[in-house]
């Protein structure tokens, strides 16, 4: 991995802050207003626990970068804003470290500058045990992700094309360690049937990495002198579909991908995630404003979705997946498509209501 690709993989993800268009799912997710169901804003908490995690946030900056000199600058300022408000953060992929351990540093200020903060290493599939436990101690991590990106690797000029080991691998690497373990997609979706297979090789948690956010395909076929593959932009499900798809199969998820502002968070939540990741939005914010400013804005977040909380009656982030929504559009259409019965999720709270009158207390 060239020092040359990790600075493209900024500017090209800030260009696509500035110049993304077209459908963000997360607009065909409404919430049913019910005028009566706020609540008072003390009784509030933003706190979310699963899989033996517990966190004060159910916000996270995601994976994001590492391996030189610049994005070692901009992994201080992703860090130094999460110890000031309290997110999680998640390291970009360390194995640019692994290839080079001259680049440590640009990875391990993401602790130092947040020396109790929760935090994520991040490896490919293909790392080896012994690699993932280097990057773990590096970081002194407080979990491990393993990121997924066949089209990504597919669409880069030096990219992977070997993709069969991937689940004896990760299977392999689940059981070594000792840290909840999360597998993410970088953009492309995880499908239900993906969240149950990472279910069966124990994994703890799925970060559903939809489409709809930073597209790395679209990255890494700019770094090609054709730009030959184009057919994979916006290739997958987004990460609002991924959510729907991922609804009872027993594991818990987190969403990201496409995440512009705290509204979505809360439409995150209230599919069913137990907590929403940012990237591209925060480094952008970073660039463009310093720290000051990207600590602004993730309180400002925080405020706003503790504000929706309020609005909604929802005590906590998991009460959000018991109320009202509507799903419009063509997210409707692939739940139709994938057998998912949109409908009932706009009558969750009529079914709470008949669950209190059937056993005698009062509504």
């Amino acid at each position: 991995m060239s020092v040359q690709r990790k600075d493209d993989h900024v500017r090209l993800a800030i260009e696509q802050q500035d110049t993304r268009s077209g459908i963000n799912q997360f607009d065909e997710v409404s919430f049913v207003h019910h005028a009566l169901a706020g609540i008072d804003r003390p009784q509030v908490s933003l706190g979310t626990s699963f899989a033996g995690i517990s966190w004060q946030v159910p916000l996270y900056i995601n994976a994001m970068t590492g391996g030189t000199a610049r994005t070692g600058v901009i992994n201080r300022g992703l860090a130094t804003a999460a110890r000031e408000t309290g997110v999680p953060l998640a390291s970009g992929s360390v194995h640019a470290y692994l290839k080079d351990p001259t680049c440590a540093d640009t990875f391990r200020v993401l602790r130092r500058e947040n020396p109790h903060g929760f935090v994520m290493a991040n490896v490919n599939a293909t790392a080896s045990v012994a690699d993932t436990r280097r990057a773990i101690d590096l970081l002194e991590a407080d979990a491990l992700q393993i990121h997924v990106n066949t089209a990504q690797e597919t669409a880069m000029p030096e990219g992977d094309r070997s993709f069969g080991s991937w689940v004896s691998q990760i299977e392999k690497i689940t059981a070594a360690v000792d840290l909840p373990v999360i597998v993410k997609e970088v953009g492309n979706g995880l499908s239900r049937e993906t969240v149950l297979t990472l279910r069966q090789l124990g994994v703890s948690v799925a970060d559903l990495g939809g489409r709809g956010g930073t597209d790395f395909a679209r990255i890494e076929n700019g770094r090609r002198p054709l730009g030959d593959y184009a057919f994979l932009h916006d290739w997958g499900q987004s990460t609002a579909a991924c959510l729907l798809d991922a609804q009872g199969a027993g594991l818990p998820v987190l969403a990201s991908g496409g995440v512009r502002h705290p509204l979505d968070a809360a439409r995150a939540l209230a599919l069913g995630a137990s907590g929403v990741g940012a990237s591209g939005v925060f480094p952008r914010t970073l660039l463009d404003g310093g720290v000051e400013a990207l600590i602004a804005q993730i309180t400002n977040w925080l405020d706003q979705l503790a504000a929706l909380q309020t609005m909604l009656g929802a005590r906590t982030p998991a009460e959000l997946a018991s109320k009202d929504l509507l799903i419009h559009g063509t997210l409707r259409t692939f739940c139709a498509d994938r057998d998912i019965d949109a409908g009932r999720l706009a009558r969750r709270t009529r079914s709470a209501d008949a669950l209190h009158d059937s056993t005698g207390r009062a509504r």
